[in-house]
C-alpha cells in the first residue's frame, strides 16, 4: 500500500490524513504534540465560520499603523520593535487592500468556504462527532444601524454576493436570541450557515481516534527535513528517524515556512497571535457564538464555559504573551454582557498561521512530484480543514477538486 506522510496533527492535518485514508492510502501524521493540542487548533473561538470570505484586508490599515504601534492592548497591535521584521509582510497586506483583489479574494475564499460544510459532515458523521458541533449560525452584533452601514456595509455586501446566506436583526429579534446582550448593542447579523464547536481540541481528538482505529498512524516526533530522489520526495527527516514517504502534505501551521522553504518555496507565512480567555462559569448561557463588531473579538459557548477570544497581534513566535490583552478581553466582554462572571478563567495565546492576501496555501508543489501544501489558514483553520483536506486528496487522486485551487497555489507570492 503507497505510504502518505502528513506534517501536522492540526485540525488540516487531521482532515487531510483521514480524507487521504478514505482513498486507500496508508497514513502516518507526524507531529511532536498529540493531535489537536498545540498551536491554533486547541485555542480558537471554535467558530465553523463559513461567512467569513473577505480578507483581512477590506480597508487599508496604513493610516491604523500609528495606533498599533502605540497601543499593545488594541484589537489589532503590533510591537515596534517587530515592525522592520514585519514590514515586507504588511506592504503585501496594503496590496491586497486593491478593490480588484479583495473582490478576487472573497470570489476564491467565497467557493472554497461554501463547501466546507459539506466536507466536515463527511468526517463528523464518520467519527460519531456530531455531539460536539451546535449549528445555530453565529451573530456579530452592532451598536446600530448607522455604526453597522458606516462600517460593514461593504464586507456584507461581499458577502451577500458570494453567496453567504444572513439575516439582519433589530433589537427586539436580537435580544431574544441573545438575551444577557448589553442595550448598548441594538442591531446583529446573524449569519444563518455558519456553526461552532464546543471543544476545537476534543472535535479534532475524535476526528484522530477514528483516523487511528481505521489504521492510521502516529509518529511523535519533530520534522527536521525531507529525503528525496530526482523530484520525488521519499521520506520525512525527523528527530525520532526517517519516515518513508510516497506522498508529502505539509499542514504544520505556523511551523510549515521553514520545511516550505526546503521544499523549494518561499512563502511569507507570519504569526497572528490570537489570544483567549475560558471562563468556567460564566453565570450566563449563550444559544449562539456572537462577534462583537467594534471591537473584533467573539464570545463562544463551549462544553467547558465561555470562550472570549480573538484580537491580532504582530510579535513573532518567541515573545512572551502579554497579560494586558487578555485583560482587555476581559474588560470588553464584561462590558457586552454585564452578567458575566470571570472569576474561575484559564488563559491562552497561541499562533495563527497567516498569509498577507488572507489565503491559505493549498495544492502541489511546482518542484516535487508528490508533495502537497495545505497550510497558512489564519483565521479559518478550523473552518477550512475539512475541504483542505477533501481537496488534496482528490488533487493526489488526479481529480478535479471542489473548488478551484488556482488561487492557492504556493507560488502566487
Amino acid at each position: 500500500m503507497a505510504e502518505a506522510v502528513v506534517i501536522g496533527a492540526g485540525a488540516v492535518g487531521i482532515a487531510t490524513a483521514s480524507y487521504l485514508q478514505r482513498e486507500g492510502w496508508s497514513v502516518t501524521v507526524v507531529d511532536r504534540e498529540p493531535a489537536g493540542l498545540s498551536g491554533a487548533s486547541f485555542g480558537n473561538a471554535g467558530l465553523i465560520a463559513t461567512h467569513i470570505v473577505e480578507p483581512i484586508a477590506v480597508r487599508s490599515i496604513l493610516p491604523k499603523l500609528p495606533g498599533m504601534l502605540l497601543d499593545p492592548t488594541a484589537p489589532l497591535a503590533i510591537r515596534w520593535w517587530y515592525l522592520p521584521t514585519l514590514l515586507p509582510w504588511l506592504v503585501r497586506l496594503l496590496k491586497a487592500t486593491a478593490p480588484a483583489e479583495v473582490e478576487r479574494i472573497s470570489h476564491a475564499l467565497g467557493t472554497q468556504l461554501a463547501r466546507a460544510d459539506e466536507a466536515y459532515r463527511v468526517l463528523i458523521d464518520d467519527a460519531d462527532a456530531e455531539a460536539l458541533v451546535r449549528r445555530k449560525g453565529v451573530m456579530v452584533v452592532y451598536p446600530d444601524k448607522a455604526y453597522l452601514e458606516a462600517n460593514a456595509a461593504y464586507a456584507l455586501d461581499l458577502r451577500r454576493r458570494n453567496g453567504v446566506p444572513f439575516e439582519i436583526l433589530g433589537d427586539n429579534a436580537l435580544r431574544s436570541m441573545l438575551p444577557a446582550l448589553s442595550r448598548d448593542y441594538g442591531i446583529g447579523v446573524h449569519f444563518t450557515a455558519a456553526s461552532h464547536t464546543v471543544d476545537p481540541f476534543l472535535l479534532v481528538s475524535a476526528l484522530a481516534r477514528r483516523f487511528e482505529a481505521k489504521g492510521g498512524a502516529f509518529h511523535r516526533a519533530h520534522a527536521t527535513g525531507f529525503e528525496s530522489t530526482g523530484d520525488r520526495v521519499t521520506g520525512v527527516r525527523t528527530d525520532a528517524g526517517v519516515v518513508r514517504a510516497d506522498l508529502v502534505v505539509l499542514a504544520a501551521g505556523i511551523w510549515s515556512k521553514p520545511l516550505a522553504a526546503q521544499l523549494g518555496s518561499r512563502v511569507p507565512l507570519d504569526s497572528e497571535r490570537g489570544y483567549h480567555v475560558m471562563l468556567g462559569a460564566p453565570g450566563l448561557e449563550l444559544a449562539l457564538p456572537a462577534i462583537v463588531g467594534d471591537v473584533r473579538f467573539s464570545v463562544t459557548p463551549m462544553a467547558a464555559g465561555i470562550r472570549v477570544g480573538g484580537t491580532i497581534e504582530f510579535a513573532g513566535l518567541d515573545a512572551a504573551p502579554n497579560p494586558a490583552r487578555h485583560e482587555a478581553l476581559l474588560g470588553h466582554a464584561r462590558r457586552v454582557f454585564p452578567g458575566l462572571k470571570t472569576e474561575i478563567q484559564t488563559r491562552w495565546m497561541g499562533h495563527r498561521p497567516s498569509l498577507p492576501d488572507s489565503m491559505p496555501v493549498i495544492g502541489p508543489s511546482p518542484h516535487l512530484r508528490n508533495v502537497f501544501f495545505g497550510f497558512g489558514h489564519g483565521h479559518l483553520g478550523l473552518t477550512s480543514a475539512a475541504i483542505t483536506g477533501r481537496a488534496i486528496a482528490d488533487m493526489a487522486a488526479g481529480r478535479t477538486p471542489p473548488f478551484d485551487p488556482t488561487p492557492f497555489r504556493v507560488d502566487r507570492f
